[in-house]
């Protein structure tokens, strides 16, 4: 098994980040990534443990898929091809809405200007939902004409243009560290790969969610708009304050991982009556491996986690220095890490790089062995 191995070195403060940059045939690529691992994890931070078989799908192979026929060839359906995880039924379920408290100016900068989103984005999308008198016992049809929840429609357009904007600041982020890295011919330390798959990640809930409605052209307008408006502003804002920028995206996939929590919730109480038996389209059984039974709760369930994943990447990227080893190149925690704790701190994420770093050189050795 051929691995290069081109040494080098990141300072952070007091901590040095001691990274290897490798090529790795996909087997090992597959054993050494956390979505691609199998059976107990190596340590608490590495996998899910889980024996829940894996569905086929077209992101790419994954370590089961190897294992009994290497030679075999993955056909890819989709127009998908980065890395993404695949929940085990446990992850899913272990989602918490969390919240960063802003600690330094800009924090508070980004958290502002997520909150006037917010109110922005729940005004064009009729989130306008009152809560519902303790003790009502309205029918679901008085519920709506009351404004107190939404129909599947309402939740299909706040959806549709959540995402049609998610997939920007990944994009914008993962452009402007490849241009950097061509024009100072310097490497990268790891942040554009993660970067792209975040926004191949959201544009694919959008393209999951275009299967149960196509938008007019009056909400086509309004994406073209904010996204034109968007793009250009996220653009100028990385390019002066990329540790911001991240930051902003951390808090605005709090409020992605609060407005899912609540899809989940009305669900799950009758309020979404169309939903409740609805097969999952075939593009999410494909790209989340999902079982042919899955339903449109259990795609909500792996968006929620997606956005989960995102709040704890950015977040966490935003405590690093732009220069810093991105500690997700390799592999990343789980959802029972990433769903209930909020962000890495920079030592923290030192550490991590130094475990993901040995966990290979093991692999490494054992395999030489």
């Amino acid at each position: 098994m051929l691995v290069t191995t081109l040494p080098s070195a990141v300072p952070i403060g007091s901590v040095v980040f001691r990274h290897s940059s490798r090529v790795y045939t996909p087997l090992l690529m597959a054993i050494a990534r956390r979505r691609m691992t199998t059976g107990a994890p190596i340590d608490n931070l590495t996998s899910k443990g889980t024996k829940e078989p894996l569905h086929k799908g077209a992101e790419g192979p994954h370590i089961r898929d190897l294992l009994p026929s290497p030679s075999t060839t993955q056909q890819v359906k989709g127009d998908w091809v980065l890395f993404h995880p695949v929940y085990s039924s446990d992850e899913l379920k272990a989602v918490e809405v969390l919240h960063r408290t802003p600690q330094r100016f800009s924090d508070k900068f980004a958290f502002g200007l997520v909150k006037l989103c917010r109110w922005g984005f729940d005004l064009v999308s009729g989130y306008s939902v009152k809560p519902i008198p303790p003790g009502s016992n309205m029918s679901l049809e008085e519920l709506r004409k009351g404004k107190y929840v939404l129909d599947e429609k309402q939740w299909l357009t706040r959806i549709l243009f959540l995402e049609s904007i998610a997939g920007v600041p990944g994009m914008v982020a993962a452009t402007l560290r490849h241009l950097k890295s061509l024009r100072l011919m310097r490497r990268d330390s790891g942040w554009i790969h993660t970067l792209l798959e975040e926004a191949e990640n959201e544009r694919m809930h959008l393209m999951t969610f275009m299967t149960l409605r196509n938008p007019g052209i009056a909400l086509r307008a309004l994406v073209l708009a904010a996204q034109g408006v968007f793009y250009n502003i996220f653009f100028l804002s990385y390019i002066i304050s990329p540790k911001t920028c991240h930051r902003f995206v951390g808090y605005l996939e709090e409020e992605a991982v609060v407005t899912y929590t609540h899809a989940i919730e009305e669900l799950e109480r009758g309020r979404l009556p169309k939903w409740e038996k609805m097969g999952a389209p075939s593009i999410a059984k494909d790209y989340w491996r999902l079982p042919e039974n899955a339903t449109i709760k259990d795609v909500l369930y792996a968006v929620r986690s997606d956005e989960s994943t995102h709040r704890f990447v950015n977040h966490s990227l935003g405590n690093l220095e732009p220069n810093d080893v991105n500690p997700f190149a390799i592999r990343e925690p789980d959802m029972h890490v990433m769903g209930r704790t909020i962000e890495f701190t920079r030592e923290r994420a030192a550490k991590y790089v130094n475990d993901s770093d040995k966990l290979i050189r093991d692999h490494s050795s054992s395999t030489k062995a």
